[in-house]
């Protein structure tokens, strides 16, 4: 059996960053601005504004990405969530959201937010079945992106 272990974010990690978040978004959408903007720079972008990034590792390969952004309200929202196409279906994605949550917790965080697309039937079963809540109209944040048809909360 092969080892997983997930690690933080590290400057030589960025490109493998990048490459599996545009190959999951790039299978589905069109990559947008604020895509381009986070995946090119994710060090001022997510960690310099006290977000994380984990990564996913197994045999010494990168399979896996999820950052945390810091929100103002002391939460975190969940994004970037991708795991390479040969290893999904392997438990990868629920390793990759328990130690986002696991992160959360220890620093305190009232709650994680992510926003999403209704055609991501693995993702939303993944975030279901952590117990994320779609939020309705009234407590949704408005999206930089254009995909997102879906926004969800999990209180901590």
């Amino acid at each position: 059996m092969r080892t997983m272990q997930i690690v933080e974010y590290r400057p030589e990690l960025a490109p493998a960053f990048k490459a599996l978040n545009e190959a999951w978004i790039t299978q589905y959408f069109a990559l947008e601005a604020k895509d381009h903007e986070v995946l090119d720079d994710p060090q001022s972008k997510i960690i310099d504004r006290g977000g994380r990034i984990l990564f996913l590792v197994e045999a010494d390969a990168v399979v896996g990405c999820c950052a945390l952004l810091a929100m103002t309200d002391g939460g975190f929202e969940v994004a970037k969530m991708a795991v390479a196409e040969p290893h999904k279906g392997r438990g990868h994605g629920r390793a990759l959201m328990a130690a986002c949550i696991e992160q959360a917790r220890a620093a305190g965080a009232p709650r994680l937010y992510l926003e999403t697309n209704s055609a991501l039937a693995p993702a939303l079963a993944l975030y279901r079945g952590f117990g994320f809540r779609e939020l309705d109209g009234m407590r949704r944040i408005e999206s930089d992106y254009a995909r997102v048809d879906i926004w969800m909360e999990l209180r901590l």
